[in-house]
């Protein structure tokens, strides 16, 4: 079953809207998030320096290896065959070790730097985006938070990007939301489905991102237990969750649906089959 979500007035006016208690527990959300945000923004930046040190240092350690590669070099024939062989051993142990350093410490940064992008971000401010860095940061986010309250939790996690993908005109903090929203509600579908499929059934999500025909496509796809027609329709329009009491708030989707349709002016397919899986399509018009 596919079915699309644009922004309709006539659809929407015979639409069920949440409650004003409802959006009031909503509103509570966001100042929570806010402050999270802010929270973030502090914890990030006192993590940020001690790990510029860390890569500079790293970089400077390389640099003083080769240095000692070259005087071990000048004077090898003075020194015993089976000495210089442990030299060049820890050496080169050494400097795989300092570009492991490098390299995970550059990823922290990277991290840091998209936490501070989001936490920065004013409301509603639409900023060039890396949409491939974005969904990849995001994607993996959600993975982990999962990991982190399930250790057992584990899937097939697929990416493919358009290469050279222009940056685009979106509200990053937002967008992430969506993203993070979709792919938890694709974390639980699969883990749900484990538990009655067993081993022979291997849960997979399938991200997509390319540009084509004016428009960013991002599709969010998952091989888990699906929809029914009735949790279909309701999805954009009550505050519906499948998930138990405690796990989901049943507002993930209509945030999701106000910031692709009505702040993005895009759109949201949805193909979902029961028992076969379900992949959410944002369809973005890029802004020139």
């Amino acid at each position: 079953m596919t079915e699309k979500s644009t922004p309709n007035t006539q659809q929407q006016s015979s639409a069920k809207y949440p409650t004003k208690e409802e959006f009031d527990k909503l509103l509570l959300q966001q100042q929570k998030l806010a402050s999270l945000g802010m929270l973030s923004a502090g914890i990030a930046h006192e993590i940020q320096n001690p790990l510029n040190f860390v890569i500079n240092f790293s970089k400077m350690s390389e640099k003083l290896l080769d240095d000692l590669k070259e005087i071990v070099n000048d004077v090898r024939e003075h020194i015993p065959e089976d000495d210089a062989n442990e030299i060049d051993d820890i050496t080169s142990n050494l400097n795989v070790n300092l570009q492991k350093i490098r390299e995970h410490g550059e990823r922290a940064v990277s991290i840091i730097q998209g936490i501070l992008l989001i936490s920065r971000g004013k409301e509603g401010e639409c900023i060039p985006t890396d949409i491939a860095h974005l969904l990849h940061e995001y994607v993996w986010l959600a993975y982990h938070a999962q990991r982190a309250s399930d250790k057992s939790f584990n899937i097939s996690i697929t990416e493919s990007y358009q290469e050279d993908m222009p940056h685009v005109m979106v509200v990053p903090q937002d967008l992430s939301r969506a993203v993070l929203n979709v792919v938890n509600n694709a974390c639980y579908a699969v883990t749900e489905k484990t538990a009655s499929e067993g081993e022979d059934y291997k849960p997979t999500i399938n991200i997509v991102a390319k540009v084509e025909d004016g428009n960013l496509i991002i599709s969010i796809g998952d091989n888990g237990c699906g929809m029914t027609d009735e949790v279909r329709g309701k999805l954009f329009h009550e505050t519906i969750t499948t998930k138990p009491i405690g796990k989901g708030t049943g507002l993930g989707m209509i945030i999701t649906h106000d910031i692709i349709v009505n702040e993005h002016h895009g759109s949201i397919d949805i193909d979902t089959k029961l028992n076969e899986g379900t992949t959410f399509t944002f369809t973005i018009p890029v802004k020139g």
